[in-house]
């Protein structure tokens, strides 16, 4: 596409701005590597400069390198486009193909000269909005992004602002658009975690968009312009059979490439029960010193093959803490049987976790209640559990009592002596005796002197 070098010294100033914002944090994640079999392993050399792999079941994030960068996104905005479609239609396919729309002039006129991506849409042709979705996501059209705005909307600025609320509704909380299709860079930025929260959301709540994004090709119905229709082709090439960057776990989703974004990807893989997301923003246009007559080496597929790779085969279903386990013993006090319960974790907790990380690396805290007093209940809480790996805390659960413990009514009556024997008031009550009696024998024995003295003054008379 042409290049915006008019554009890079406000892009960078947005793109300054937007990183200023809170970065969140995320589990442990780890760095892809290859295996020789035999024990050895290689870090995985990857071309983008930023990448996010979660696991969709659990939400895991497996990898995060500047996963928080705001970049330009390139077209991975126009997922954002069609999530607002697919809200405006409810999901609707049947009304979505029945509903013919059109773009006029405004829908072209900014896209003239500047190589933007097409479905050779012409101006006033008439389509329906799931042919314009097929369009914006399949060869990526930048024509049907601007068609579907100004159809939904009455400008493309307003249009925008759906986006805009789309995104903060879903915590896209390092993102901005500034055009339906992401040709332009200013204002319009992301982040590999924001479209990823992006991409989940579409894909969990719209059949419709999960159906389109896994289309190699697609037919575009005949029109007064195209009597023949128009074949789309997809441009994520690991959907294609015939070309060397396929990879048949993978089901969409959607590409990106502009001068200022480098290459851009979104993708989701599956395979033997493993269900991955993986998002990456920045991979070269091509080699370093490529000829202008050589196939471009597209990175950003390459770098989504290594690390599904990596996770397909390396990263293994773990069972850390399992739920019936005895973890502990607490001291609990005036207990009818015994003097301690048995704890257990209150939740189970697993992940994937690297083939080469021995679980024994694991460090387990375990922090306990003090004082414990009967009677203790079946479920009580009276500790956690904490596992930390390289000083990074993985989770914590709260351990639990797995039985109840009565009170020990003999112990209770010996306490109840002690702690009042111990107490203030038996105190208080010892010493006003002692009071009484010192003062009661001081009397006493002055009333015996007193008498003692009169009785020899009787007698001396």
């Amino acid at each position: 596409m042409k290049k915006h070098r008019f554009l890079s010294v406000l892009v960078s100033a947005v793109l300054s701005i937007a990183c200023l914002a809170p970065i969140g944090a995320g589990a442990y994640s780890f760095t892809p590597y290859t295996s020789d079999g035999e024990g050895k392993t290689t870090p995985i050399k990857l071309y983008s400069e930023a990448v996010y792999m979660e696991n969709t079941d659990t939400g895991d994030v497996l990898v995060d390198i500047n996963a928080d960068e705001a970049r330009v996104p390139a077209s991975l905005t126009k997922i954002m486009t069609a999530v607002v479609v697919l809200e405006h239609f409810k999901d609707d396919p049947e009304a979505m193909k029945t509903t013919l729309v059109h773009g006029d002039n405004r829908a072209f006129d900014e896209l003239y000269g500047t190589g933007a991506s097409t479905a050779d849409i012409r101006p006033y042709e008439d389509v329906s909005y799931y042919d314009l979705l097929c369009a914006l996501m399949l060869p990526s059209s930048c024509e049907a992004a601007n068609i579907i705005a100004l159809n939904i909307s009455d400008t493309i600025p307003h249009f925008c602002d759906l986006m805009n609320e789309e995104a903060k509704k879903l915590g896209m909380d390092n993102s901005h658009f500034s055009n339906a299709h992401g040709l332009f860079v200013n204002q319009n930025y992301s982040t590999c975690r924001d479209m990823a929260k992006l991409t989940k959301y579409a894909l969990e709540t719209f059949p419709t968009f999960a159906e389109i994004v896994q289309k190699p090709t697609y037919n575009l119905p005949p029109t007064e312009d195209h009597p023949d229709g128009t074949l789309i082709v997809n441009t994520n090439e690991m959907l294609d059979e015939t070309s060397d960057y396929y990879y048949s776990p993978v089901k969409g989703v959607k590409t990106g490439t502009l001068d200022e974004a480098g290459r851009c990807l979104v993708s989701v893989g599956s395979l033997d029960g493993k269900n991955y997301m993986i998002v990456t923003m920045g991979a070269p246009l091509d080699k370093e010193g490529a000829k202008e007559d050589e196939d471009p080496v597209l990175y950003s597929f390459m770098d989504h093959k290594a690390i599904y790779q990596w996770g397909f085969y390396h990263m293994i279903p773990t069972d850390f803490i399992n739920v019936s386990s005895e973890i502990t013993d607490v001291k609990v006090e005036f207990a009818e049987q015994g003097d301690s319960v048995n704890l257990k974790p209150a939740e189970g907790f697993k992940r994937d976790w690297p083939d080469n990380i021995e679980l024994s690396d694991i460090k387990q805290d375990i922090e306990l209640k003090e004082n414990v007093v009967a009677p203790v209940y079946e479920g009580d809480v009276l500790g956690k559990l904490t596992l930390s790996y390289k000083g990074e805390k993985l989770t914590s659960v709260d351990l639990i009592a797995t039985s109840s413990v009565d009170r020990s009514s003999t112990d209770e009556q010996v306490r109840i002596a002690k702690s009042f024997f111990s107490s203030k008031e038996f105190k208080l009550c010892v010493g006003a005796i002692i009071f009484m009696f010192v003062g009661y024998t001081s009397y006493f024995i002055y009333k015996l002197q007193h008498k003692y003295v009169k009785k020899n003054k009787k007698n001396d008379n």
